[in-house]
């Protein structure tokens, strides 16, 4: 478990450099609430960013971006609602993107942001 625990600070760390270096203004890091937590919550352009980083040190269980089933992205969903409530941003923009961190075997990480990863407006 510790490895695990590891392998994900290590991929949030590398996800907060990367989403800075490409204009993200970082609100949060780790917002934990009753419901539980967002990795990152960010502004980028207009918009109002909840980011959920998943990290992966091989692809022998698939790529990190997969590990965001429907179940994943409704508790997110919820999550990003009580955080807007919470701060009275209800009126704002927002959209849910995801850092997906694929650390090799040579000591490098591949970093892929997926701007509007999924969308809830449907319902479930």
């Amino acid at each position: 478990m510790a490895d695990k625990q590891k392998i994900g600070r290590l991929g949030e760390e590398l996800a907060f450099r990367k989403l800075r270096q490409e204009g993200y203004h970082i609100l949060e890091r780790n917002f934990c609430c009753p419901l539980g937590e967002i990795d990152l919550i960010a502004r980028e352009g207009g918009d109002l960013v909840f980011i959920e980083v998943k990290t992966r040190s091989s692809k022998r269980f698939g790529l990190p971006q997969e590990a965001v089933d429907w179940r994943k992205q409704r508790r997110l969903y919820r999550l990003a609602e009580y955080y807007m409530i919470s701060k009275n941003l209800t009126a704002t923009s927002c959209r849910f993107d995801v850092a997906a961190v694929l650390l090799t075997a040579k000591n490098t990480a591949r970093i892929q942001i997926i701007k509007s990863a999924f969308s809830l407006s449907g319902g479930w």
